[in-house]
Protein backbone atom coordinates (compact mmCIF):
# COMPACT_ATOMS: atom_id res chain seq x y z
CA UNK A 1 0.00 0.00 0.00
CA UNK A 2 1.67 3.55 -1.21
CA UNK A 3 1.60 6.34 1.79
CA UNK A 4 0.43 9.48 0.73
CA UNK A 5 2.30 12.69 1.44
CA UNK A 6 -0.53 14.07 3.24
CA UNK A 7 -1.07 11.37 5.07
CA UNK A 8 2.46 10.63 6.07
CA UNK A 9 2.75 14.57 7.26
CA UNK A 10 -0.12 14.09 9.40
CA UNK A 11 1.16 11.32 11.11
CA UNK A 12 4.73 12.36 11.89
CA UNK A 13 2.44 15.60 13.62
CA UNK A 14 0.66 13.40 15.30
CA UNK A 15 2.85 11.48 16.59
CA UNK A 16 5.12 14.74 17.46
CA UNK A 17 2.70 16.36 19.35
CA UNK A 18 1.53 13.29 20.87
CA UNK A 19 5.07 12.60 22.49
CA UNK A 20 5.59 15.93 23.32
CA UNK A 21 2.14 16.10 25.56
CA UNK A 22 3.05 12.75 26.95
CA UNK A 23 6.59 13.62 28.07
CA UNK A 24 5.42 16.73 30.35
CA UNK A 25 3.07 14.75 32.36
CA UNK A 26 3.82 12.96 35.40
CA UNK A 27 5.39 9.74 35.29
CA UNK A 28 6.65 9.43 38.82
CA UNK A 29 5.59 10.79 42.42
CA UNK A 30 7.55 9.78 44.64
CA UNK A 31 5.50 10.03 48.52
CA UNK A 32 8.27 11.12 51.38
CA UNK A 33 6.21 10.98 54.75
CA UNK A 34 7.09 13.68 57.85
CA UNK A 35 5.93 12.92 61.20
CA UNK A 36 3.10 15.59 62.11
CA UNK A 37 3.15 17.21 58.87
CA UNK A 38 1.97 16.70 55.41
CA UNK A 39 3.71 13.96 53.25
CA UNK A 40 5.68 15.40 51.27
CA UNK A 41 5.34 14.83 47.37
CA UNK A 42 8.20 14.91 44.79
CA UNK A 43 6.55 14.20 40.71
CA UNK A 44 8.74 13.89 37.99
CA UNK A 45 8.00 14.41 34.42
CA UNK A 46 9.05 12.32 31.35
CA UNK A 47 10.87 15.30 30.67
CA UNK A 48 12.76 15.33 33.68
CA UNK A 49 13.48 11.47 33.83
CA UNK A 50 14.75 12.08 29.93
CA UNK A 51 15.72 15.82 28.85
CA UNK A 52 16.31 14.61 25.21
CA UNK A 53 13.15 13.00 25.04
CA UNK A 54 11.57 16.57 24.09
CA UNK A 55 14.03 17.54 21.55
CA UNK A 56 13.72 14.40 19.61
CA UNK A 57 9.79 15.13 20.00
CA UNK A 58 10.85 18.78 18.52
CA UNK A 59 12.81 17.33 15.83
CA UNK A 60 10.15 15.16 14.66
CA UNK A 61 7.64 18.80 14.29
CA UNK A 62 10.04 19.89 12.11
CA UNK A 63 10.57 16.45 9.98
CA UNK A 64 7.34 16.97 8.99
CA UNK A 65 7.41 20.54 7.47
CA UNK A 66 10.44 19.86 6.05
CA UNK A 67 8.67 16.45 4.02
CA UNK A 68 6.86 18.85 2.50
CA UNK A 69 8.92 20.79 0.85
CA UNK A 70 12.03 18.39 0.02
CA UNK A 71 11.99 15.69 -3.14
CA UNK A 72 13.47 12.89 -4.38
CA UNK A 73 16.38 11.81 -2.76
CA UNK A 74 16.61 14.52 -0.35
CA UNK A 75 13.52 13.55 0.53
CA UNK A 76 14.26 9.92 1.23
CA UNK A 77 16.99 10.66 3.01
CA UNK A 78 14.90 12.98 5.58
CA UNK A 79 12.41 9.96 5.40
CA UNK A 80 15.15 7.64 7.17
CA UNK A 81 15.88 10.27 9.34
CA UNK A 82 12.73 10.83 11.12
CA UNK A 83 12.19 7.64 11.56
CA UNK A 84 15.32 6.88 13.55
CA UNK A 85 14.13 10.04 15.58
CA UNK A 86 10.79 8.21 16.05
CA UNK A 87 12.67 5.16 16.95
CA UNK A 88 14.48 7.32 19.59
CA UNK A 89 11.28 8.48 21.09
CA UNK A 90 10.22 5.20 21.71
CA UNK A 91 13.07 3.93 23.55
CA UNK A 92 13.86 7.02 25.51
CA UNK A 93 10.45 6.59 27.00
CA UNK A 94 11.02 3.12 27.46
CA UNK A 95 14.45 3.37 29.05
CA UNK A 96 12.80 6.23 31.57
CA UNK A 97 9.84 4.24 32.28
CA UNK A 98 11.95 1.72 33.80
CA UNK A 99 14.37 3.89 35.44
CA UNK A 100 11.18 5.42 37.88
CA UNK A 101 9.00 4.32 40.43
CA UNK A 102 5.40 5.31 39.42
CA UNK A 103 4.74 5.59 43.37
CA UNK A 104 1.68 7.88 43.76
CA UNK A 105 1.21 8.47 40.44
CA UNK A 106 -1.39 6.06 39.79
CA UNK A 107 -2.41 5.14 36.24
CA UNK A 108 -0.34 8.29 34.81
CA UNK A 109 2.96 6.54 35.74
CA UNK A 110 1.89 3.88 32.97
CA UNK A 111 0.19 5.75 30.87
CA UNK A 112 1.84 8.74 29.51
CA UNK A 113 4.88 6.56 28.52
CA UNK A 114 2.79 4.41 26.59
CA UNK A 115 1.91 7.75 24.93
CA UNK A 116 5.50 8.61 24.53
CA UNK A 117 5.96 4.98 23.13
CA UNK A 118 3.41 5.18 20.53
CA UNK A 119 4.06 8.95 19.62
CA UNK A 120 7.67 7.35 18.26
CA UNK A 121 6.10 4.69 16.89
CA UNK A 122 3.56 7.21 14.63
CA UNK A 123 6.68 8.66 13.29
CA UNK A 124 8.73 6.22 12.75
CA UNK A 125 5.93 4.85 10.79
CA UNK A 126 5.96 8.30 8.90
CA UNK A 127 9.83 7.97 8.18
CA UNK A 128 9.02 4.98 7.01
CA UNK A 129 6.59 5.71 4.23
CA UNK A 130 8.82 9.09 3.20
CA UNK A 131 12.01 6.58 2.73
CA UNK A 132 10.19 4.36 0.58
CA UNK A 133 7.73 6.40 -1.34
CA UNK A 134 9.27 10.12 -1.47
CA UNK A 135 10.47 10.23 -4.87
CA UNK A 136 6.74 9.15 -5.57
CA UNK A 137 4.98 12.38 -3.71
CA UNK A 138 4.08 15.54 -5.65
CA UNK A 139 6.40 18.37 -5.10
CA UNK A 140 6.01 22.00 -4.47
CA UNK A 141 4.39 24.14 -7.67
CA UNK A 142 6.19 25.74 -9.65
CA UNK A 143 5.11 29.30 -8.54
CA UNK A 144 6.94 28.74 -5.11
CA UNK A 145 10.22 28.82 -7.23
CA UNK A 146 12.28 31.77 -8.53
CA UNK A 147 13.02 31.67 -12.09
CA UNK A 148 14.42 34.29 -14.14
CA UNK A 149 12.79 36.09 -16.72
CA UNK A 150 14.00 36.29 -20.43
CA UNK A 151 14.23 39.68 -21.34
CA UNK A 152 12.10 40.44 -25.16
CA UNK A 153 11.77 43.83 -26.56
CA UNK A 154 8.55 42.69 -27.68
CA UNK A 155 7.33 41.46 -24.75
CA UNK A 156 7.28 44.85 -23.56
CA UNK A 157 3.49 46.05 -22.47
CA UNK A 158 2.05 49.25 -23.76
CA UNK A 159 3.03 52.50 -21.97
CA UNK A 160 6.05 50.26 -20.28
CA UNK A 161 8.38 52.43 -22.30
CA UNK A 162 10.24 55.63 -21.55
CA UNK A 163 8.06 58.51 -20.53
CA UNK A 164 7.28 61.57 -23.17
CA UNK A 165 10.57 64.22 -24.20
CA UNK A 166 9.96 66.80 -21.38
CA UNK A 167 11.93 70.02 -21.49
CA UNK A 168 13.90 71.15 -24.99
CA UNK A 169 12.46 67.91 -26.77
CA UNK A 170 9.03 69.07 -25.87
CA UNK A 171 9.17 72.22 -27.34
CA UNK A 172 10.76 70.97 -30.22
CA UNK A 173 7.83 68.77 -30.94
CA UNK A 174 5.21 71.78 -30.07
CA UNK A 175 6.93 73.94 -32.34
CA UNK A 176 6.65 71.25 -34.82
CA UNK A 177 2.95 70.67 -34.32
CA UNK A 178 2.22 74.72 -34.30
CA UNK A 179 4.45 75.22 -37.29
CA UNK A 180 2.07 72.20 -39.58
CA UNK A 181 -1.03 73.73 -37.86
CA UNK A 182 -0.52 77.81 -39.08
CA UNK A 183 0.69 76.49 -42.61
CA UNK A 184 -2.93 74.35 -43.04
CA UNK A 185 -4.50 77.43 -41.86
CA UNK A 186 -2.59 79.38 -44.60
CA UNK A 187 -3.23 77.11 -46.71
CA UNK A 188 -7.41 76.98 -46.40
CA UNK A 189 -7.24 80.75 -46.25
CA UNK A 190 -5.78 81.35 -49.33
CA UNK A 191 -7.79 79.03 -51.28
CA UNK A 192 -11.47 80.37 -49.18
CA UNK A 193 -12.01 83.84 -50.52
CA UNK A 194 -13.70 85.98 -47.73
CA UNK A 195 -14.71 89.19 -47.53
CA UNK A 196 -12.08 92.16 -46.64
CA UNK A 197 -12.61 93.49 -42.92
CA UNK A 198 -11.56 97.10 -41.90
CA UNK A 199 -8.74 97.45 -40.57
CA UNK A 200 -8.75 98.17 -36.44
CA UNK A 201 -7.89 101.47 -35.50
CA UNK A 202 -7.52 102.41 -31.82
CA UNK A 203 -10.19 105.01 -30.77
CA UNK A 204 -11.11 107.13 -27.84
CA UNK A 205 -13.33 104.64 -26.76
CA UNK A 206 -10.40 101.99 -26.81
CA UNK A 207 -8.79 101.88 -23.33
CA UNK A 208 -5.26 101.23 -23.67
CA UNK A 209 -4.29 97.54 -22.61
CA UNK A 210 -1.64 95.43 -23.00
CA UNK A 211 -0.80 93.95 -26.86
CA UNK A 212 -2.52 90.80 -27.49
CA UNK A 213 -0.28 87.76 -26.81
CA UNK A 214 0.95 85.38 -29.95
CA UNK A 215 -1.19 82.69 -30.67
CA UNK A 216 -1.31 79.95 -34.02
CA UNK A 217 -2.41 81.66 -37.08
CA UNK A 218 -5.92 81.49 -38.11
CA UNK A 219 -6.76 82.94 -34.97
CA UNK A 220 -8.52 86.12 -36.25
CA UNK A 221 -9.34 86.50 -39.69
CA UNK A 222 -6.91 88.79 -41.28
CA UNK A 223 -3.95 88.84 -38.95
CA UNK A 224 -0.48 87.87 -39.96
CA UNK A 225 0.96 84.52 -39.48
CA UNK A 226 2.98 84.40 -36.19
CA UNK A 227 6.32 82.87 -36.77
CA UNK A 228 6.20 80.35 -34.31
CA UNK A 229 10.13 79.81 -34.09
CA UNK A 230 10.75 82.92 -33.75
CA UNK A 231 8.50 83.66 -30.72
CA UNK A 232 9.84 80.29 -28.96
CA UNK A 233 13.26 81.69 -29.76
CA UNK A 234 12.23 84.42 -28.02
CA UNK A 235 11.15 82.81 -24.77
CA UNK A 236 14.22 81.15 -24.71
CA UNK A 237 16.20 84.06 -24.17
CA UNK A 238 14.01 85.82 -21.81
CA UNK A 239 12.36 88.40 -23.82
CA UNK A 240 9.15 88.88 -24.33
CA UNK A 241 7.68 88.54 -28.20
CA UNK A 242 4.78 90.36 -27.70
CA UNK A 243 7.29 93.84 -27.03
CA UNK A 244 8.12 93.76 -31.22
Amino acid sequence: MTIRLSHAAVTCLAGAGLAIFGATRVWSVEVTPRPGLSDLRAPTTGADAQPWLIALALIALAGAGAMVATRGVVRRGLGVLIMLVGAGVALAAIAGRASLDAGAAGAGGTLWPVACVAGGALVALAGLGAARHGQTWPVMGARYERRPVPWSPDGLAAGSGPSPAAGPEAAAGVEATAGTEATAGTEGKAGTPGPAEAPRTAGPADPPGPADPPGPAGDRAGDVPVDTRAVWDALDRGEDPTAR
